[in-house]
């Protein structure tokens, strides 16, 4: 029986997005995608996507890419101002299209799109690759199963240590659209948020700088922003650069029948950082210190125990898997489009509610 020939990609941009979160998951599923090429403005010679993989096209220029008909899909991985302009260019062209958080700046600019994408027949899905966080979904077992009962008040937490402002000249310092704490990481929480209980009734917001003596009016750094849902229950997403911790919480759920702690981020970014590869011996495995807490009521008492993550973890490999087999004609991308132009949605409201100091109705 033939097969199908893998489809070829094309990666602009070749900083940590593209080296850490694409290019190995792409690799892991060589029967269904092809690394084909990689657009890099400025290579030096210890940062060579050419030379790091030898045998692909080396573009300088995203037109290239566009104008390639062998390009199947294009993966983008540049700076969020850019990602309108380069999702727009690339579905006219005729190329499906994967595009990193944030979507684009703006939940009208992602309805543009949305249009453009039906009007052109090709497939457009955000990468919000915590989806498939070991710990997330974990949550969510022990949410569906009834475990903790009837959800009052769900906290996700990406807290770090970090009060110093960075020495270099980072594009993410800079107060432009698509910029800031509740972009970079809170789209992560937000989507997460988003996914275990839809769109929210109100929220409420506070984006601050911690960090003492950056620029005036620079970008924010830190957010907590209050989700209000039907019925009473609050999830507070919630994440700082200043917060001296052993371990940094990660989740505390609490239910009408227990409540679910977690500490410790999930491991695939630092694995995948260290060179750790998808199908590799513990790839993507939570240790057991990482484990979270889980206490519910027996005999009318709290009873508390450890909670494994569960095994064997999906990785963010399975969001790979499901575009491959939604690029074949097998069912939908693994994160459509219009729910990332809802989690624009709230953080335009997060925004507006910071500013005016106000709970705002979705």
């Amino acid at each position: 029986m033939a097969t199908s020939k893998p489809f070829d990609v094309a990666i602009i941009g070749y900083g940590l997005s593209a080296k850490v979160f694409h290019i190995p998951l792409i690799c892991a599923l060589p029967n269904d995608f092809n690394l084909y090429g990689i657009v890099q403005r400025s290579p030096k010679p210890d940062n060579d996507a050419s030379k790091n993989h030898p045998g692909i096209k080396s573009w300088r220029s995203v037109d290239e890419v566009y104008k390639d008909p062998d390009v199947d899909l294009v993966v983008i991985t540049s700076i969020p101002e850019t990602h309108f302009s380069m999702c727009k260019d690339a579905l006219e062209a005729g190329k499906h299209v994967v595009v990193e958080k944030p979507f684009v700046a703006t939940a009208k600019e992602a309805d543009e799109l949305i249009a453009i994408q039906k009007k052109s027949g090709k497939l457009l899905t955000v990468y919000q690759n915590r989806r498939w966080d070991s710990d997330f979904l974990t949550l969510r077992k022990l949410i569906s199963d009834g475990t903790l009962g009837g959800i009052v008040e769900f906290e996700t937490h990406f807290d770090r240590h970090r009060p110093d402002h960075p020495s270099q000249d980072s594009w993410k310092l800079n107060e432009s659209p698509g910029h800031g704490s509740i972009y970079e990481l809170g789209t992560h929480l937000i989507d997460q948020v988003y996914c275990a209980f839809g769109m929210p009734k109100r929220v409420t917001a506070f984006l601050t700088q911690q960090r003492k003596g950056g620029k005036e009016g620079g970008v924010h750094d830190s957010h907590t922003v209050l989700m209000h849902y039907e019925g009473g229950m609050v999830a507070t997403v919630k994440a700082g650069v200043v917060s001296v911790e052993v371990e940094q919480l990660r989740f505390w759920v609490r239910g009408t029948k227990g409540s679910f702690r977690k500490f410790h981020l999930d491991v695939q970014e630092d694995q995948l950082k260290d060179g750790l590869r998808p199908g590799d011996k513990g790839f993507g495995e939570d240790p057991e210190s990482h484990y979270g807490t889980l206490t519910t009521l027996e005999d009318g008492g709290p009873v508390q125990r450890t909670s494994p993550t569960i095994l064997p973890p999906p990785t963010y490999v399975e969001y790979y898997r499901i575009l491959a087999k939604a690029m074949k004609g097998g069912g939908e991308v693994p994160v459509k489009a219009e729910e990332a132009r809802d989690v624009l949605s709230i953080i335009e409201l997060a925004r507006q509610s910071s500013e005016g100091g106000r709970t705002l109705s979705v």
